[in-house]
């Protein structure tokens, strides 16, 4: 993967941000007004709080004012952040999300947080009314993804997901050739995403059970999750490689190159019929328990087959369609295609454009642009739902050590107590799964 999250943030804010910042951009003199401005707070400063928080406050109609988390030290680097950008000390620091929430003068929110927490903090951001940037995969069980759609369909608050590889030139590029049907009719797609474990944090060696740092209220941080010991390595930004709070590569990174099939598929609402996934695992109570190398092979309609995998050779990183006249792969900074001349020009040219297709060009303008309007963004929740499902599925059927026949229009795993029972956890108390129905 040439390319990660944190330097596309990097790069796009750095051309997004002019070098001297007018007050007017900021609102601050009242060029852009009150009425045509979204105010945000910001929830997680870990991983990806500081590059989200930092592309909406480039935004001139979108204001940050204040920012949540659980780590004090994460709270005080946010709460600097925010200020240090406007030039005052106007950004409020909270630790309960929910009192933030209950502020009326805040119209949406970034998340950022765990897995884990996806559910509980999404939902009760869409019962308050607010706007939603959140991070994927959409949540960390299927049972959690339905109830966020729910929530933020229900209280029709406007979701952004994400996975900005879809405001991005290259990627659109090649879903416009595949819907365009340049590649003939699609027989074969494979997604290829990372294997094994990252230390994020850089937090590998410290492995032993200590008691947790002041600044941190890891009770909470816990959340509906089993109590475990707390390591040090297992908890910022390498949660993910833990299944009491994340899903491990195959989950961490579906939701971009499973989305960007599924958006050249034209299949956003759609998903597989079946399932079936193999994978290599660390034993269940090492520090680090997901999933290190897998490949699922899953069938779609029109006979469309699907393999998912990491650290397979023979599948690329990326996205690749195969089709009966052609294939095209795209990845972070690539683009490769059975046609040399497609590789040619940075967009599609109007001319060889066939397919009506959503078209962004910075993901977090997209998702403040259409809060304020009203409209769906390029990514709403509902999309983001349907791009993680088979990531789940694949999971589940690594876990159930079975084939997963899987009911699209009714969202239910067929002929199986077992791997059905996958679909949600249990909560630990006092957290409920009430707290999101």
């Amino acid at each position: 993967m040439s390319t990660s999250r944190r330097q596309f943030i990097k790069k796009s804010a750095a051309f997004a941000i002019p070098v001297i910042i007018p007050a007017a951009a900021r609102g601050a003199d009242g060029a852009v007004a009150p009425s045509n401005r979204l105010t945000v707070a910001a929830v997680g400063w870990g991983m990806q709080g500081p590059g989200n928080t930092q592309s909406t406050m480039s935004l001139p109609n979108a204001q940050v004012v204040a920012v949540c988390d659980l780590d004090k030290n994460h709270l005080s680097q946010a709460t600097d952040a925010v200020n240090g950008f406007y030039k005052n000390q106007d950004c409020k620091a909270y630790t309960d999300y929910k009192e933030m929430f209950a502020r009326k003068d805040i119209d949406a929110v970034t998340l950022a947080v765990p897995d884990h927490w996806h559910a509980l903090v999404a939902t009760a951001a869409a019962k308050a009314g607010k706007h939603i940037w959140g991070e994927k995969p959409l949540a960390r069980t299927i049972a959690e993804q339905q109830a966020i759609v729910k929530a933020v369909e229900d209280h029709k608050v406007i979701w952004q997901t994400g996975s900005w590889q879809r405001s991005v030139d290259n990627f659109t590029k090649a879903v416009e050739l595949v819907r365009g049907g340049y590649i003939g009719q699609i027989k074969e797609v494979q997604v290829g995403l990372p294997s094994g474990h990252n230390d994020f944090a850089g937090t590998a060696k410290s492995n032993t059970v200590t008691e947790p740092p002041a600044n941190l209220d890891y009770e909470k941080w816990v959340g509906p999750s089993a109590m475990v010991p707390y390591i040090e390595a297992r908890v910022h930004r390498n949660w993910r490689w833990h299944y009491n709070f994340g899903g491990g590569q195959l989950l961490d990174w579906i939701g971009h190159h499973c989305d960007i099939a599924h958006w050249g598929m034209d299949m956003d609402n759609g998903g597989p019929s079946e399932v079936e996934c193999e994978g290599e695992f660390p034993p269940a109570d090492a520090m680090w328990n997901t999933c290190t190398k897998y490949r699922g092979e899953l069938k779609y309609p029109k006979d469309i087959k699907m393999t998912i995998a990491g650290g397979h050779s023979d599948i690329a990183g990326g996205t690749k369609w195969i089709g009966t006249e052609g294939w095209i792969h795209v990845d972070r900074g690539a683009f490769e295609a059975s046609d040399p001349s497609w590789r040619g020009f940075r967009v599609l040219p109007e001319k060889m454009r066939k397919a009506d297709i959503y078209r962004s060009t910075n993901h977090f303008k997209n998702w403040v642009d259409c809060a304020l309007s009203g409209k769906p963004t390029i990514t709403p929740v509902r999309t983001a739902h349907h791009s993680a499902t088979p990531g789940h599925l694949c999971l589940i059927s690594m876990l159930s050590k079975s084939k997963i026949q899987w009911d699209v229009a009714k969202e239910e795993i067929l002929n199986n107590a077992e791997a059905s029972k996958l679909l949600n956890r249990p909560y630990r108390s006092p957290y409920t799964q009430a707290d999101f129905a």
